[in-house]
């Protein structure tokens, strides 16, 4: 078995599309189960953010893994696969761990090296964990993963280079309202972590008139409270907008939540002020049809991608792509070396079997050996048994680490006669000695 990707991203695909396959926060638990229920599919978690929706498994089978990963999206999404199909991209074993340990460090962002990724990884892993889709394999790559986006962010400047999509957004709303400060009328709609990235980098700016809007006014109100606004109900939006400067929206909804007309009453009381909206959701928050309004700017995910494309993050990137390349080196070691522990596991099962049933034979053969005489031959021979086997047990594992290790556990089970899937090997401790 396997690891491996499916998924599109801003790299691969327009706003449009990654909107209508995104997939709702609260859709992602069903979506793993069915996932897990077919033929190919033995783990998975599934990545859905404003940039991307990928889906991560271990299978079985590859085709049988892709076709069934790809239909889901297709079902869910409504997106005819064949339309769907222009836009995927599909990464396998060593690759699939490449493109998972690049995302998690930012590398494969719009924003390269942007910090929020590596907070969505981890919130994906978790809710695999929590739905019992993710174990071993996948598992241990997703927690390597994390170690890794940590140690690039640690290691190398890309972190500090590499600025949030907020802080892009917040520099393309300055371009038009001029210096956001103090005197800058602020909405954020929407009370998720966007949302709180948002307030905090309003605060660093300066920024004191800030009211947070969220489905639930009591969230609202305990996100404002953090940076000293206020929080209001999705009912009071016409008239936070009516009085805003800046309106950064960044929720959870699957459809619009600042239509037109909402906007259009809205700048019809600001005696021609002009109005920014910063959309960074996705799907998107902000009706598009607000362009039309007089006074009215929209930077949207379309927008903002235009931005980055011209911007240079001036880390390090070299080195960046050389932890990762040497991080996915250390994983498929510990793969490798996990796919030889059945077989060393079944050569001691035999061993011990053989053990037993000679110590057996020589119970009946000597029927007057006492239980001490009985014991220090059981003794001696299990140790001449575990000495001959250190030796080439230690050895097969530490070959399994290198590229073709796999051959070596094969001559070993053709050499001793093994089944890797006796009960004893099936249920193999993580490590085995």
């Amino acid at each position: 078995m396997s690891v491996l990707v499916v998924g599109l991203s801003h790299r691969t695909a327009p706003v449009e599309l990654l909107e209508r396959v995104a997939i709702p926060t609260d859709h992602i638990p069903k979506a793993l189960h069915e996932l897990t229920e077919g033929v190919s599919v033995a783990e998975a978690a599934i990545l859905s953010t404003c940039n991307r929706v990928e889906v991560y498994a271990h299978v079985t089978r590859f085709h049988g893994g892709v076709q069934e990963v790809s239909d889901l999206l297709a079902r869910l999404s409504g997106v005819p696969l064949e339309e769907l199909s222009d836009h995927l991209y599909v990464h396998y074993e060593e690759r699939a761990v490449q493109h998972l340990f690049s995302v998690a460090s930012g590398l494969d962002s719009m924003v390269v090296g942007e910090g929020q990724i590596l907070g969505q990884v981890r919130a994906a892993f978790r809710v695999a964990q929590e739905e019992g889709a993710i174990a071993r394999v996948l598992g241990e790559a997703f927690r390597h993963s994390l170690r890794v986006g940590k140690r690039v962010r640690t290691d190398t400047a890309i972190g500090r280079a590499g600025a949030s999509l907020v802080g892009v957004g917040l520099r393309v709303a300055e371009a038009a309202l001029g210096p956001i400060g103090a005197g800058t009328g602020v909405l954020v709609v929407g009370a998720g972590s966007m949302g709180a990235l948002a307030g905090a980098s309003l605060a660093r700016l300066g920024v004191t008139d800030v009211t947070v809007a969220n489905r639930t006014p009591e969230r609202a109100a305990t996100l404002a409270a953090t940076f000293g606004g206020r929080g209001i109900g999705l009912d009071d939006l016409a008239d936070a907008v009516a009085a805003a400067d800046l309106v950064v929206s960044s929720t959870g909804a699957s459809g619009v939540v600042l239509d037109v007309a909402t906007v259009r009453t809205a700048v019809d009381r600001r005696g021609g002020r002009p109005l920014f909206f910063l959309d960074l959701a996705l799907p998107r928050d902000v009706d598009p049809a607000v362009r039309d309004l007089d006074g009215v700017r929209l930077a949207d995910l379309d927008a903002l991608r235009a931005v980055l494309d011209t911007e240079e993050t001036g880390a390090d990137l070299d080195e960046c792509r050389r932890i990762v390349s040497d991080e996915v080196a250390v994983f498929l070691g510990w793969q490798r070396a996990m796919r030889v522990a059945p077989t060393v596991v079944a050569l001691r099962a035999k061993a011990d079997a053989l053990i037993a049933a000679e110590l057996d034979r020589l119970a009946s053969r000597v029927p007057g050996m006492d239980a001490r005489s009985r014991a220090e031959v059981d003794t001696a021979v299990r140790r001449v048994v575990e000495k001959l086997l250190h030796a080439p047990t230690v050895r097969v594992k530490e070959l399994a680490e290198s590229p073709g290790g796999d051959h070596y556990a094969e001559a070993l089970r053709e050499l001793f006669g093994l089944d890797p899937q006796v009960p004893e090997a099936v249920t193999a401790p993580e490590d085995v000695r």
